[in-house]
């Protein structure tokens, strides 16, 4: 006759049980949705964007007009990571694993492709066609980052999406600038603080 050790069925079930429950919590980490979304953070990027197109326009050629929205990104940059690491900290969220890291890993090839295409066009003198690019590819990073985020999120990308068919089809690049990256990210950035918490 076999005898069962009931330590080791114990054990047994127990290991089942940790790996079903690791298994739940990998489910619920990667349908989460991204939460940290840091709406002063983009706020005061619309801020500092709207002088940037200011003189992004003055510019007579096109190496001054891509400084400028050069030193703009980096400030942005600056701005949204800092924003983006603190309300991810107050909201318990981590960046590296689940909705977070998902969040930027979606957002990042648009705007890599925004980054090559920035380089192209620059190299080659056409910098008319830089406003459509830049606006339709943050758009659809947006989307793409935001498809698990607020529901507010997407709808930005959209906005920014349809400034930049706008953009290559009217001569008002600096407008649509000013009107996406100054404007939306005002105007969205106010609407997320108020209804999910800065």
């Amino acid at each position: 006759m076999i005898q069962h050790d009931p330590s080791t069925s114990r054990a047994a079930r127990d290991d089942r049980a940790s790996e079903h429950l690791r298994f739940i919590r990998d489910v619920m980490e990667r349908t989460a949705s991204f939460t940290a979304v840091p709406g002063w953070s983009m706020f005061l990027v619309g801020l500092t964007a709207l002088p940037a197109a200011w003189v992004a326009s003055l510019q007579t050629a096109p190496d001054g007009f891509l400084l400028v929205w050069l030193l703009e990104l980096i400030l942005a940059l600056s701005i949204g990571i800092v924003g983006l690491r603190r309300k991810a900290h107050r909201s318990g969220v981590s960046l590296r694993s689940g909705p977070g890291r998902k969040y930027l890993l979606n957002m990042t090839p648009p705007l890599v492709a925004g980054v090559v295409l920035t380089v192209a066009l620059g190299h080659r003198g056409e910098t008319d066609l830089l406003a459509g690019v830049w606006l339709l590819l943050y758009g659809a990073g947006t989307i793409t980052g935001g498809g698990n985020s607020v529901r507010l999120i997407p709808i930005l990308g959209l906005a920014f999406m349809a400034l930049g068919g706008l953009a290559f089809l009217l001569p008002i690049e600096h407008w649509l600038l000013a009107a996406g990256f100054g404007g939306l990210h005002i105007g969205f950035g106010v609407m997320i603080a108020r209804r999910y918490g800065g």
